[in-house]
């Protein structure tokens, strides 16, 4: 009988090293924790669409938006480890999510396989035009004399830490409105129905047509995109210690020689100059790299998330 069990796992060992030899066989999908539209949706597209050249086989994307990115995490991680599904991950299901939960959904480290590395968002504060304030400083003051009269929207769970700090480094009471995803949540600002609002790029359009205003930038230094936003540093704050970043990550388990294919391809795609472009016109920077890299990052954002948690102090649910 022993001697069975051991014909039969050695048969299934080399299956999967043929299958994985052979990959991909059939299209890849990558899922997305935002609805269409989102700037982490499109970045996916855009990526998708070149690795399918480089891939040989269609990429797909599929959106699963929701409860902070717990539906699309969840799903690529009870998913078959063959690595044709896979999750565009980013700082607010892959950090923000576990940081903030007593009894985390799933563990980062042990129920995903990092893939990738995609890049970094680049973050600003928005309002309102009919906001007095036209500068950092002046929106804090304004706040400060207006407690409880201010609405600010959030379309991701970076936004929801960013201005949770904001909130307890300045003693601010302002109301919060929470959207699945940021494209609702920017209709709501371009309509006064919400005053503020920490977003990606995606604002960078309205505020260039005056319909929005942006305030600062949670940057190391100016985007290109908005060279005439201060970042943080400097209008006198600390500089953000978290990386608000996307990456792509697998279900555990996965092949080595399968990441590894994944990893070069997307890598591949991400270099070429066209995606680049396209990309960097969403305030949005790729920052390819090695498997181990990205998985060592992973690992220190969470200890930098927890601390960012506590500091904003965000309550631990």
């Amino acid at each position: 009988m022993n001697k069975v069990k051991q014909l039969v796992a050695t048969a299934l060992l080399v299956a999967a090293s043929h299958a994985a030899a052979q990959f991909p066989a059939k299209p890849v999908t990558i899922v997305v924790p935002f609805p269409p539209g989102a700037t982490t949706d499109t970045i996916a597209r855009i990526i998708a669409q070149q690795a399918s050249t480089t891939l040989g086989k269609p990429v797909l994307v599929d959106n699963k938006p929701g409860a902070e990115g717990i539906l699309a995490a969840q799903d690529v991680a009870k998913a078959a480890p063959d690595g044709y599904r896979i999750l565009l991950g980013t700082s607010g299901n892959l950090s923000v999510v576990p940081a903030s939960r007593k009894n985390p959904p799933y563990d980062v480290a042990t129920d995903f396989t990092p893939i990738a590395d995609v890049g970094r968002y680049q973050f600003f504060l928005y309002t309102h035009p009919s906001l007095p304030a036209k500068t950092f400083r002046e929106f804090i003051d304004y706040a400060k004399a207006n407690p409880g009269k201010l609405s600010y929207g959030t379309g991701n769970n970076t936004g929801v830490i960013n201005m949770a700090g904001f909130r307890s480094a300045h003693g601010l009471d302002m109301v919060h409105v929470p959207y699945k995803g940021e494209p609702p949540a920017v209709i709501d600002l371009l309509a006064g129905r919400v005053q503020a609002m920490v977003g990606t790029g995606i604002g960078i359009p309205h505020a260039r047509e005056g319909k929005l205003r942006m305030l600062v930038a949670l940057l190391p230094k100016r985007s290109p995109l908005a060279p005439d936003v201060p970042t943080l540093v400097e209008t006198g704050q600390k500089d953000l210690e978290v990386i608000l970043f996307a990456g792509l990550v697998g279900p555990a388990g996965i092949p080595a020689n399968v990441v590894e294919r994944l990893n070069r391809e997307f890598n591949a795609a991400m270099g070429n100059p066209e995606v680049i472009a396209q990309i960097e016109k969403l305030g949005f920077t790729l920052t390819p790299s090695r498997v181990d890299t990205f998985g060592a990052m992973l690992k220190d954002q969470l200890v930098a998330y927890r601390k960012a948690v506590r500091d904003a102090g965000l309550p631990i649910e």
